[in-house]
């Protein structure tokens, strides 16, 4: 009976946020939002951050509801978009597609390049669909537990998602750390809401705020990018055409792509519950299980449907479960995740588990949504696959500058401030060295976005229990998020004693190539 209804409830739930979403206002943004994000997605090094980061101003204006419809659109319109790139042209415009590349080039030049676009289109669906249920049924649980969630119990899951991000990262979980850590620090930046205290302003009256997200972002990755990739701009083409009826595969094909495209979108599912890890982790993961369990691994690399079925549905399935600890628990997945509930904060909705039952129209509206974006995109990719195989041969000469111009009209617009495109510059130039020294920058944003919620709720439960620092271990939330936080920094310490241990083990035997693999002392 109470299994009945949860899933009754649910689905009212779902009919009113297709209210919400088919309303006229919200489609229109919902639509614009899958347009310009499956446009971005087709360009190359145009990643969902930027396109987010630079569209960010005009949501200020807006209603939260559109707004976040219009942002949420050009995430997983923008994974849409950068199939088309690596299938066709051999160019992973984003990291997660990188894989697509394998097998859907070598597809494309044995003239089977439409039917691994069809088949990316049915994984993408079929896999956004499967994460949409499990938001659907998954929230009502997280309504429950949004009662128990106090200052305490946010504060440990808020510092689990900071160590999660950092140590997460790819490269040194210390470079990680490090990068959060600055986050952290730029997220101090301003008028301290407890005190009034101007913390580290250096003197200039627009840093007594805070410092922009819109600037932190586009400087980051927008900029950063850019000055990273000015002196590797090739144009990259080929006279690949691509006709509709191309674009369906052979029943053989579907039947080979079926079974592959189930198991990447579970991978997908069960990677997007996990906080911390990326989409591009998650498809590699997707492919190099397909490969392990084939039967035929010598075929993948060479034009497998299953080496594009399999990641391309643990893609999409990721992007849509990541919703679920970003917008209930607080948690971004990834650095748009991340910038997702930067804007949230903008408009002045915390998230949390509240914000389900709170803004019942957001988040409902939002999952509905989601169903709305992805048939759009289906209707849409059809007829345009051949007016985005005209736009990925425009010159890098001539996109980065167009792409530069409107990240500087995006940061001058949100406040009309000249300073703030000069936060752009330094924070472009601060991004381009920690790129060239292998330092991630997705940490920033995650320390910059989190780190403020951490502080306030860290003094709130002090200022509750009278500044009892054991409220976080009495507390049984709370004490199981602080003791994942320690498994996790003890995994790590782990993992970097056995590779430490490994590597030495390893030049031990290339300088004496005789010795045996463990020398038994007396007495061991």
């Amino acid at each position: 009976m109470g299994r009945g209804l949860i899933v009754h409830q649910a689905l009212t739930d779902l009919w009113y946020g297709f209210g919400v979403a088919l309303e006229p206002h919200n489609l229109m943004w919902s639509f614009f939002g899958v347009l310009v994000g499956n446009l971005i997605g087709v360009l190359p090094g145009m990643g969902a951050l930027s396109a987010i980061s630079m569209l960010l101003p005009i949501t200020y204006t807006m209603h939260p509801v559109p707004a976040f419809l219009m942002l949420a659109g050009i995430f997983y319109g923008s994974m849409y978009g950068g199939a088309i790139g690596a299938i066709l042209l051999n160019l992973p415009s984003h990291p997660p597609h990188a894989v697509t590349c394998l097998d859907g080039y070598p597809m494309t030049r044995a003239g089977r390049g439409g039917a691994a676009l069809g088949v990316t289109m049915i994984a993408s669906f079929f896999a956004a669909s499967f994460g949409i249920t499990v938001m659907i049924f998954a929230s009502p649980l997280l309504v429950n537990a949004a009662l128990k969630f106090g200052p305490t119990e946010i504060c440990s899951i808020m510092l689990l998602g900071l160590l999660a991000g950092g140590t997460m990262a790819r490269g040194s979980p210390l470079k990680g750390i490090a990068m959060t850590v600055i986050g952290l620090l730029i997220g101090t930046v301003g008028t301290d809401v407890n005190s009034g205290v101007i913390r580290f302003s250096f003197g200039f009256p627009e840093l007594t705020d805070r410092v922009e997200l819109v600037a932190l972002a586009l400087g980051m990755f927008g900029a950063a990018d850019f000055l990273r990739s000015v002196n590797r701009m090739k144009f990259i083409g080929n006279e690949t055409k691509v006709r509709l009826r191309d674009m369906r595969p052979s029943r053989a094909e579907l039947k080979q792509s079926f079974f592959p495209m189930v198991r990447g979108t579970l991978i997908g599912t069960l990677f997007g519950a996990m906080p911390g890890t990326g989409p591009t982790i998650t498809t590699f993961i997707a492919y190099a299980f397909e490969r392990k369990i084939s039967k035929t691994p010598e075929r993948f690399g060479h034009g497998a449907i299953e080496g594009v079925a399999s990641p391309e549905a643990a893609s999409h399935s990721k992007t849509q479960v990541d919703f679920i600890p970003t917008m209930s628990l607080g948690i971004p997945g990834d650095p748009v995740m991340a910038l997702l509930l930067g804007a949230l904060m903008v408009q002045g909705i915390a998230p949390g588990p509240q914000l389900i039952t709170e803004h019942a129209d957001l988040f409902w509206g939002l999952i509905a949504s989601f169903w709305v974006g992805n048939v759009l995109l289906l209707i849409l990719n059809v007829p345009l696959i051949g007016v985005w195989v005209k736009v990925l041969r425009v010159p890098y000469r001539m996109m980065f500058p167009c792409a530069l111009f409107f990240i500087a009209v995006g940061v001058y617009s949100t406040n009309n401030s000249l300073f703030e495109v000069n936060e752009v510059l330094v924070f472009g130039i601060a991004g381009a060295i920690f790129m060239a020294l292998e330092f991630p920058v997705a940490p920033v944003l995650l320390g910059y976005v989190l780190g403020p919620l951490v502080e306030e709720n860290f003094r709130r439960a002090l200022l509750l229990s009278r500044g009892n620092m054991g409220v976080f271990l009495e507390r049984p939330i709370s004490l199981t998020f602080v003791s994942l936080c320690a498994l996790l920094i003890a995994l790590q310490v782990f993992f970097a004693v056995r590779a430490a241990w490994a590597k030495r083990h390893a030049r031990r035997t290339l300088a004496y190539p005789g010795t045996p693999a463990r020398v038994t002392l007396p007495g061991d």
